[in-house]
């Protein structure tokens, strides 16, 4: 490998900071994807930073301070939304309080009932991975109110995911009756529908399937930012 490659990916692994059992999932090696694509896309005019998981305290610091005149609450200071594949953002300046999201990843595999039948095993219900995945939505389509984008995506796969599945409607319901396998990034109707994107079919989805579509988000996200607040609210400070 060379050099400029070798520190390329040395850096992008200090941005996603995953553990080595992470970094061989195929979600953070599309995310890693993301990170080498966003640098050289937009060079030193951002800076990257990478969360495994958002705590609800600093979400609802965030709502507090952008709705003064609404109230927030949570529990424990310890709660927090743990996304598969984290919480990309760009960096504000120093002290400008608020994350910057262009990229929240979740990966959902669904469905043993065809290995069951396999193994001669009754079918079990359906719906498990899809109801888990809709505490994440809420907590994060709150903490972007905020903001005209929901750069949220959700791969799903597996036997329950047949196009003559019903459990598809929990997803289209989740997806605020959105189309699946279709990326919608800018919230629709003056912010009401923050929608995010879906993408869910019986076969896996490989890590170049999905960093195109996390690719896409990210980079049009940062665009977004970049014409809300202006390039400068986004350059670091040269140490």
């Amino acid at each position: 490998m060379a050099r400029r490659d070798r520190l390329r990916v040395q850096r992008t692994g200090t941005v996603i900071n995953a553990t080595s059992k992470q970094q061989e999932s195929d979600i953070i090696q599309a995310l890693s994807r993301v990170v080498l694509h966003i640098q050289g896309r937009f060079q030193t005019a951002v800076a990257l930073t990478h969360q495994k998981q958002w705590l609800l305290k600093d979400i609802v610091a965030e709502l507090r301070r952008t709705y003064p005149d609404v109230e927030f609450h949570y529990h424990f200071d310890r709660s927090s939304i743990r996304p598969d594949g984290g919480i990309l953002a760009i960096k504000g300046l120093p002290g400008d309080g608020l994350t910057y999201p262009i990229l929240i990843a979740e990966v959902k595999n669904q469905g043993t009932n065809l290995l069951r039948a396999q193994e001669g095993l009754p079918r079990q219900a359906k719906g498990n991975a899809i109801e888990r995945l809709g505490k994440n939505l809420i907590g994060l389509r709150v903490a972007l109110l905020r903001e005209s984008i929901f750069p949220f995506v959700c791969f799903g796969y597996g036997c329950d995911f047949q196009p003559t599945s019903s459990i598809l409607d929990r997803v289209s319901t989740m997806a605020m009756f959105g189309r699946l396998n279709k990326t919608y990034l800018y919230n629709e109707e003056s912010g009401k529908f923050n929608r995010g994107s879906f993408y869910f079919r019986p076969e896996r989805w490989s890590v170049d399937e999905m960093a195109s579509v996390m690719q896409d988000i990210a980079e049009r996200s940062v665009l977004y930012y970049f014409s809300k607040y202006g390039e400068a609210r986004f350059k670091q400070p040269e140490v």
